[in-house]
């Protein structure tokens, strides 16, 4: 498979690869109780560098950089321009009026409602996110629950995107889709670790075009990277989220 810098091609082949790594991975579950449960949908798309590498969102992070631990500000934008192409995650900047981490970087999910399993969760709020109708027919596999501090515990399902349907945002929740190569996950300075004095356990950063995506959506995508891409063992269940993701 390509390293980084080298698109990854949306084809059977991958695709396979990516399921038969999943279903290799022993999945770590975290216990529920006294925590809400979330599941979210990590969706394996294609794209075109063209046509989706430009980052037109009306949204200004700048703002919000200030409280990246460990990072530059002048070098970050708070964009993801020029990161599409091949095979891709979708990703999206949720909404700037949510009441709960307004304008940060999310895979599509939410809360597991009654009598839904995390599966049909995470296959609902794709498809009510980002307009995608997700089946079982769809599913790679899973990876690890995360466990955030505002007190979720996140079951992440990996999914390869229905070939006739594109994403569409739901203004009400998601202010942009964008779709992030494998080969910008795959970039040697990711991930980056840093301390804070807040907490023992090191913050992951993905750096991801200007900007540097944080757990939980950062760990996910490290773990992703790692089990179902490489195929590498890997547990992100216990590195930090940065202090403003925290409530």
């Amino acid at each position: 498979m390509a390293g980084g810098g080298e698109f990854v091609e949306f084809d059977d082949q991958l695709r396979s690869e990516l399921a038969s790594n999943l279903a290799a991975h022993d999945v770590r579950l975290h216990d529920t109780a006294g925590r809400r449960h979330a599941a979210i949908a990590v969706i394996v798309v294609d794209s075109d560098p063209d046509l989706h590498g430009e980052d037109s969102t009306e949204i200004d992070r700048m703002h919000d950089l200030s409280g990246i631990p460990g990072a530059d500000i002048a070098e970050l934008t708070g964009r993801v321009d020029g990161t599409a192409g091949g095979a891709s995650i979708l990703l999206t900047r949720r909404g700037a009026g949510l009441s709960a981490h307004a304008k940060q970087w999310a895979f599509p999910g939410g809360r597991i409602d009654d009598g839904e399993t995390a599966l049909q969760a995470a296959m609902r709020e794709a498809d009510e996110e980002v307009g995608l109708p997700l089946g079982e027919e769809h599913l790679l596999g899973r990876l690890d629950d995360y466990p955030t501090r505002s007190g979720y515990v996140i079951s992440p399902f990996v999914f390869w995107a229905p070939a006739d349907r594109e994403p569409v945002a739901n203004p009400g929740e998601v202010a942009s889709i964008h779709r992030i190569g494998l080969h910008v996950l795959r970039q040697p300075d990711s991930p980056r670790f840093v301390t804070i004095p807040e907490s023992d356990r090191p913050v992951v950063q993905i750096p991801v075009g200007g900007d540097l995506i944080h757990a939980p959506t950062g760990a996910i995508m490290y773990q992703f990277r790692a089990v179902a891409v490489e195929g590498r063992e890997v547990r992100v269940d216990e590195l930090e989220q940065p202090v403003f993701a925290w409530k």
